[in-house]
């Protein structure tokens, strides 16, 4: 039987140890052309560590300058709250029954002289 050898894998059909092998089983084995050993392997998963902690540490960087920004937004938000009760105060005032009658517009009005209601 031809073997077909890929870029990746080359293909190797043998029969199972057990040659009562059934319909549809898996008959077929892949096997790696390249073969790393163990430093290979090593320096590969301390590359993979590495990047996952470069990974951890933008992520935990970015969540803190959220944080600040966020600290900074309620600071001004509290600010704008309590100037905002202070032009309340002051429209409250400015709007006093007794301020209003002793205006300068309020003395300068009179009393009319005929009043008509509609019916």
């Amino acid at each position: 039987m031809t073997q077909f050898p890929t870029s990746q894998f080359a293909s190797q059909r043998s029969r199972l140890p057990n040659s009562n092998w059934q319909r549809n089983q898996n008959t077929v084995q892949y096997s790696s052309l390249t073969k790393l050993g163990p430093v290979s392997h090593t320096v590969l998963v301390a590359l993979m560590v590495a990047v996952l902690g470069l990974i951890y540490l933008v992520q935990v960087t970015q969540t803190s300058n959220y944080g600040y920004t966020l600290s900074s937004l309620n600071a001004q938000k509290s600010d704008l709250e309590s100037q905002k009760s202070d032009l309340e105060v002051q429209n409250a005032r400015l709007e006093s029954l007794k301020r209003v009658s002793e205006s300068a517009v309020a003395k300068s009005m009179t009393a009319p002289a005929q009043t008509a209601y509609a019916q």
